[in-house]
């Protein structure tokens, strides 16, 4: 497997685990505001069925919403751990480096553009 360690600045890394922490502590920030304001329900303000069932359907969509954060935020522990063994920005399908402009808009990203998008119309040829 390539180590793109030697070739990427260390003030690259740095750069990436910097954004990678800043967006890890976000989605904890959001699931910690779930918890405590979003998921109490207080019957006594919510005089009819409809409020109380309206209530419940917003509970359901942001626990769904912190779903989608969680496997987020296991890219994110991903892409740390790899910044720390020397593999980030390396393609798990092909080994291939992943360029700079890709993990800078998705520095969690496990794959280059080239095997994204072949992944990409994988799925699309199967969901049709």
């Amino acid at each position: 497997m390539l180590i793109w360690e030697n070739n990427m600045k260390k003030k690259e890394l740095e750069k990436f685990k910097k954004i990678l922490i800043e967006k890890k502590e976000k989605i904890l920030g959001n699931a910690v505001h779930t918890l405590s304001d979003d998921m109490t329900l207080d019957v006594a303000d919510l005089p009819d069925e409809m409020d109380l069932a309206s209530s419940e359907y917003l509970q359901s969509f942001q626990f769904r919403l912190r779903g989608r954060e969680r496997t987020f935020l296991n890219k994110i522990d991903d892409a740390l751990k790899k910044i720390e063994t020397g593999e980030f920005g390396i393609c798990e399908h092909c080994d291939e480096k992943i360029n700079t402009k890709r993990l800078e808009a998705r520095p969690e990203t496990t794959m280059c553009i080239k095997c994204k998008e072949e992944q990409e119309q994988e799925e699309k040829q199967f969901g049709e």
